[in-house]
């Protein structure tokens, strides 16, 4: 999602792009069914890396990109996000001299416990154009001592794909939605790898009151952890579990939901443009204007705080949001002209 509208922009200029799967989102429902929704060009290279822990994923994608660059001798590499893709390419970018430009710079949890915030720190670090999708990006890295020339405040490319992708969106919502639900997805390893704390979770959300039924995709991750608490997909209780969705179904859902529960970056932005509520298992988000601007309230590792302010959204009138500047589908457009060098 944050990739393909950098390569459609990129395409209007005289930029030969090379794009690179890693393999490291290999399931079908996310990664190729995201190429052929978003229109974007296959795939030249597949590392096809797959599942691993982090330092071992991280390393076989070092070691399959490192032939690839050698080879290829690219003048720019582009990185996106969070993921041990987006760290191992610019360590081996760093090695080879080549120049990086990191898409989604600069945003902070300030908790170095999660995997995401070192990435973010080692990839900021290396990279020589940083794309931040919001001001708090711009200074957090002024903070970090990065040179002002290398940071460019771009706005946000998931919304980006989100603004094209939202009328076709409206024509793939599943059939059969009950009248008012939640959608939910995690996938963390604080909510997903706790056992009695994922029990705890999904027990306060089956409690949900106000006819509210629940809607869980679930990531591959977590369905690994269900399966070891004894929860399949259908379990006969009023949460709905489904495998992973297709970015346009999962968008659809998320538009028409009466509340989203989730722990995932992407997603908090997502609601914040679309004005519906969103709840984040999280103790810390990297994302703090969707709650300072946004729809997003955190409410930790706290079942009692979850159901209180699920009962007050479905209570009370909506929270009217604001969207943050320059979120306005644009943002990939204004990341094309300065990698092509263009005022």
């Amino acid at each position: 999602m944050k990739a393909a509208p950098v390569i459609r922009a990129l395409s209007a200029y005289r930029a030969q792009q090379v794009i690179v799967h890693t393999g490291q989102h290999y399931d079908f429902n996310m990664s190729d069914v995201f190429f052929e929704q978003l229109g974007m060009p296959a795939p030249e290279i597949n590392l096809q890396v797959g599942s691993a822990s982090h330092a071992q994923q991280t390393a076989h994608i070092m070691c399959r990109l490192e032939s690839v660059l050698l080879e290829g001798k690219p003048d720019l590499a582009v990185v996106y996000g969070d993921v041990n893709s987006t760290v191992a390419a610019a360590l081996v970018c760093s090695k080879l001299l080549v120049r990086l430009a990191h898409v989604e710079a600069g945003l902070r949890s300030f908790d170095r416990s999660m995997p995401e915030e070192i990435n973010r720190l080692v990839t900021d670090q290396l990279s020589d154009l940083l794309f931040t999708p919001s001001e708090d990006g711009n200074r957090n890295l002024a903070r970090e001592g990065i040179a002002p020339e290398k940071v460019f405040l771009a706005g946000n490319v998931m919304i980006d794909t989100l603004v094209r992708m939202l009328p076709e969106a409206d024509r793939s919502l599943p059939a059969g939605l009950p009248s008012q639900y939640a959608l939910v997805t995690l996938h963390r390893p604080s909510n997903v790898d706790d056992p009695e704390w994922l029990g705890s979770l999904l027990s306060c959300l089956e409690r949900v009151g106000h006819g509210l039924e629940v809607i869980f995709p679930v990531h591959p991750r977590t369905r690994q952890k269900n399966a070891d608490l004894g929860i399949g997909l259908d379990n006969g209780s009023h949460i709905r579990f489904l495998d992973p969705l297709p970015y346009l179904e999962f968008l659809a859902l998320q538009k028409h939901a009466a509340v989203v529960i989730t722990d995932s970056g992407g997603i908090q932005e997502e609601t914040t443009f679309l004005g519906v509520p969103c709840l984040t298992v999280r103790e810390n988000t990297e994302r703090p204007v969707t709650i300072a601007m946004g729809t997003n309230v955190l409410v930790g590792r706290n079942t009692a705080r979850l159901a209180e302010e699920l009962d007050r959204i479905l209570r009370e009138p909506r929270k009217i949001a604001k969207i943050p500047p320059l979120w306005d589908g644009h943002a990939a457009e204004r990341i094309a002209k300065v990698i092509v060098g263009e005022p």
